[in-house]
């Protein structure tokens, strides 16, 4: 399984960040590239204190050349303004917001980690918006393990700065192997040299870490909600999630009526990242099946 496409247009690294303001009052930032034949894009949510450039290149770019691709702030993050919302539950409004002020109807949904959270709301709160989605690196509401994260994570992401150590620390396993591949994707996301987005702030980071700890209250009965998400259901994960647990990905597999899941060797929370070009074929594979069906 290959990536063979090529993006002639803009690509992540150079595609324009344009704004849009909402309903809700709140200008959105995003970036928007890629081509589609069926009008439907790929919605991006991005992890914890993460903003528009923190999105791979090697990722993004082998999917937009087949789909059209939307990257977003949420509102507080990066260039958009308003306030950061400190429950998922709003973070999915504030982008339905988004959505209804870009005038898109049907949309495919990728969410990585806090992101994954945010897509599985979005697919209960508007199930004939969503066509199908992709859960990378998360879990689900009320579920063991998901209440906040161990103690070396949690000090390791809380920096008021975050540095490229802690970064690696926190995304990748902890082995040779999986720390070079970090290394390569930290040189990614350098690649962009103008119109970088707005850094993210302690602010920022407080809230969405409020919006996490509230997610993973323990509470089995939340569990029920998954089996209501009728999207057909890509989820990735690495073998060692030390941020998210692993089990937590085989609990949305089992509760999503039509979910797969496909787990990447030797690796942690960004697995995604680790493997972007295999991630971005197994997308684009998943995405062509379950818009075929």
């Amino acid at each position: 399984m290959s990536t063979t496409a090529t993006t002639t247009g803009p690509t992540t690294t150079t595609v324009p960040t344009e704004t849009v303001t909402a309903a809700d009052g709140t200008t959105y930032a995003y970036r928007r590239f890629g081509s589609s034949t069926d009008g439907v894009p790929l919605l991006f949510l991005m992890h914890f204190r993460g903003n528009l450039d923190n999105w791979d290149p090697a990722l993004i770019d082998p999917i937009a050349a087949r789909r059209e691709v939307i990257l977003v702030d949420n509102a507080g993050v990066g260039a958009s303004t308003g306030i950061v919302p400190s429950t998922v539950a709003q973070m999915a409004t504030d982008l339905l917001a988004f959505t209804d002020a870009l005038g898109i109807r049907r949309f495919d949904l990728f969410g990585f980690s806090l992101g994954g959270f945010v897509a599985q709301d979005i697919a209960l709160l508007r199930p004939w918006a969503v066509r199908s989605l992709v859960l990378a690196g998360t879990g689900p509401a009320g579920a063991p393990t998901m209440h906040g994260w161990r103690e070396d994570i949690e000090r390791e992401s809380r920096h008021d700065v975050p540095t490229a150590e802690s970064l690696l620390y926190i995304f990748f396993a902890h082995t040779d192997t999986s720390r070079a591949r970090g290394v390569d994707f930290l040189r990614r996301l350098g690649a962009r040299t103008e119109d970088r987005d707005a850094p993210t702030t302690p602010a920022v980071r407080d809230a969405q870490y409020d919006a996490v700890l509230a997610w993973g209250v323990p509470d089995l009965t939340k569990l029920e909600r998954l089996t209501a998400i009728r999207q057909p259901t890509l989820v990735l994960q690495g073998d060692d999630d030390l941020m998210i647990r692993t089990p937590g990905s085989h609990t949305l597999v089992g509760l999503i009526p039509d979910a797969r899941l496909h787990v990447f060797p030797d690796a942690a929370h960004a697995s995604i990242f680790q493997y972007p070009d295999e991630a971005a074929a197994v997308v684009e594979e998943f995405l062509s099946a379950a818009t075929a069906a």
